[in-house]
């Protein structure tokens, strides 16, 4: 990039914690056994072949009674006898033999019968045959050659193929012997090149870490108080939010070495292998003290025991209670601390967070406006911005993202930059990437003119209560081209990022969700399918303010257990319902309540506005996407009034 030449990369390291390379350097082929056996075998082979082409008779083959008619044809000029073999030459070659194999064609080959023939030696005399003997040659050696040499060549492979599957046990049982090694990554010193300037935003994590990194730096500066460190730091929060960047980030700050795993990779089908992977990556890591292990999703692993699926031998809790041994075992000066992450803190078991292990917990929250746009900062430094980009507006329209979210905006934004041949990513690329991401990729759904018209009304009937209710987040964007799943969408980007919501601001909240369908029946007498998604939020939000925030005033300030999650089965059957059935009709009723309540509001803005409502939507028709200032230029209406404020008569009474 910068154009100085660049270091050559590391070796491949293996998921061990050695940090052997995999491959032998130079990319050598590792030695498999010795050659000499298959090279033995392949000289036997070879005798044999030579053993066989000698014992053949010379010349052609022919039988004892061809051999006298070429006799009496007088077509034989020599013979050999040695012992019952006769071979001998012919006066001419067969016809047709070719002139090249003219001579090797005159030899020829016989075996008497084991009968005597007198008749033999007359017709050679009477034809003035060259008679002439040999005596017989006792070949029993090569005989016995042939018949063992298959022997040899089999005993031989056998040798071969044991040494070979020896090795090859040997290889399995090292392999096996390795099985119940930790598979933690290993980083070195140095390797890590994240700080904590690389995390943006999560400043109070970062400074509740940098205790670690100063004890990971100095331990005798603790040590010389009677200050004893943390031993484990959990990482809370949604996925997404860095928690396993924040610990690298911590590794690099410490400049320690850094092991990582997951929780996953202690489990096997082998009970027992986990416990040992755990005991392998403790102890390798008290080697090299001071050291940071990094166990990332460990919900896998270290989930509520006792639940009735699987007994005590199950595999889980053995590697859990082998995790619990372990961190029980640091003294107080070795200088290692355990880093683990999750996003379910309800399932871990009580064990694992009691003082003494987990004992410093750190929660993540999704980054605010101003951490939106430092993380906005950081992801787009090597993309070239066009000059209309403003990255203040992307954050403040990107509520909810969290960091992992807004890098995979930057790089559809770029995608598309990509795709339209741009040469720099504008604004527009980063609006159409988050639309992709929060409601799909634009359908080519034919859609007819009737149901594009109450889609358009639909649409209105959102964005007009919620431009006309006061205490209602800003209006940003209306459309009415598919999305996804979504026929439309109306866009509201809040002022500033909301931590506490009002009971008046949930009750506008619900009322623009269903201005869609107020909107359809007012206009065509008649509803759609179209408003399932606002009716579930409706009704989740509606039973939430009644049943947990005490926003009913039939039943107080009481919090009732719905719809809560449960990691096994089994807790969640053995949960008994802490309220009556006739409670349960008072949580219906005040549902039905709120939700009324929230429909005849967005009714009334919609009766009195019917000319607004017209109007927005044959916009919509015309234009198929308004943005806020269009929104205003279509409405034409002065600006919308302020959230009413409490009257002295109606302020809450001191607690």
């Amino acid at each position: 990039m910068n154009g100085k030449p660049q270091p050559p990369p590391p070796p491949r390291r293996r998921p061990t914690d050695d940090g052997a390379p995999d491959e032998p350097p130079g990319g050598a082929t590792p030695r498999t056994g010795s050659p000499w056996p298959l090279l033995w075998a392949t000289l036997f082979l070879l005798a044999f072949g030579l053993i066989w082409i000698a014992r053949q008779e010379p010349g052609h083959e022919i039988s004892y009674s061809e051999l006298k008619q070429e006799l009496r044809a007088d077509h034989v000029e020599s013979v050999t006898f040695e012992g019952r073999k006769i071979s001998g030459r012919l006066r001419t070659p067969p016809p047709g033999t070719p002139e090249d194999d003219a001579d090797d064609a005159r030899s020829f080959a016989s075996r008497m019968p084991a009968v005597d023939d007198p008749e033999l030696l007359a017709l050679l005399e009477e034809q003035g045959v060259s008679i002439s003997a040999e005596p017989e040659t006792d070949d029993w050696w090569s005989t016995l050659v042939v018949m063992a040499l298959p022997l040899i060549v089999i005993l031989a492979l056998f040798l071969y193929g044991g040494s070979f599957l020896r090795r090859q046990m040997g290889g399995m049982g090292d392999r096996l012997s390795g099985f119940g090694q930790s598979r933690a990554r290993r980083f070195e010193k140095g390797m890590s090149d994240v700080g904590f300037d690389a995390v943006a935003g999560l400043d109070n994590a970062k400074r509740e870490l940098m205790e670690i990194v100063d004890f990971l730096k100095d331990p005798s500066r603790f040590r010389k108080l009677g200050a004893n460190v943390p031993r484990g730091v959990l990482l809370l929060g949604p996925p997404g939010t860095g928690k396993t960047l924040l610990a690298r980030a911590v590794a690099g700050e410490a400049d320690v070495p850094f092991f990582s795993i997951t929780g996953s990779e202690f489990v096997e089908m082998f009970v027992g292998v986990g416990a040992s992977r755990v005991r392998d990556m403790f102890a390798t890591a008290k080697k090299e003290a001071p050291a940071i292990l990094f166990i990332d999703e460990i919900d896998s692993v270290g989930r509520v025991r006792g639940t009735g699926l699987g007994g005590s031998h199950d595999e889980r809790e053995q590697t859990l209670n082998q995790i619990l041994s372990e961190m029980d075992g640091f003294s107080q000066h070795e200088a290692v601390v355990v880093v683990a992450a999750t996003n379910r803190p309800d399932v871990l078991d009580p064990a694992l967070l009691r003082p003494g292990r987990f004992d410093r917990k750190i929660t993540l929250e999704l980054p605010q406006r101003t951490a939106r746009r430092k993380i906005l900062v950081i992801h787009s430094r090597d993309v070239p911005l066009a000059d209309d980009v403003d990255l203040d507006d992307l954050a403040g329209r990107t509520v909810g993202f969290s960091g992992a979210d807004l890098e995979n905006l930057v790089n559809e934004a770029a995608l598309l930059a990509v795709r339209d041949d741009k040469e720099r990513v504008g604004q527009d690329d980063f609006e159409r990437a988050r639309d992709r991401i929060l409601l799909g990729s634009e359908r080519e759904d034919l859609i007819i003119e009737k149901e594009k018209r109450g889609i358009a009304y639909h649409e209105a009937g959102h964005a007009l209560v919620a431009r006309l209710l006061p205490g209602t987040d800003p209006l940003k964007k209306v459309t009415i081209i598919p999305r996804g799943r979504a026929l439309g969408a109306t866009e509201q980007m809040p002022e500033e990022d909301r931590h506490n919501l009002s009971r008046s601001y949930l009750e506008g909240r619900i009322a623009v969700l269903l201005g869609g369908r107020v909107a359809e029946r007012l206009v065509f007498e008649d509803v759609t399918t179209g408003a399932e998604s606002d009716l579930k939020q409706v009704t989740a939000l509606a039973r939430r303010m009644v049943t947990q925030w005490g926003m009913s005033d039939r039943l107080g300030l009481v919090a009732f257990r719905h719809g809560e999650e449960h990691p096994f089965l089994g807790r969640e059957m053995s949960l008994a319902r802490d309220y009556s059935e006739h409670t349960a009709r008072l949580i219906d009723e005040e549902v039905r309540k709120v939700v009324a309540d929230a429909e005849l509001r967005a009714e009334q803005v919609l009766t009195e506005n019917r000319t607004l409502l017209d109007r927005l939507a044959a916009a919509l028709l015309a234009d198929e996407t308004l943005d806020a200032d269009e929104i205003e230029e279509v409405l034409r209406i002065a600006p919308r009034a302020a959230a009413p404020e409490l009257e002295e008569d109606e302020a809450p009474a001191p607690a």
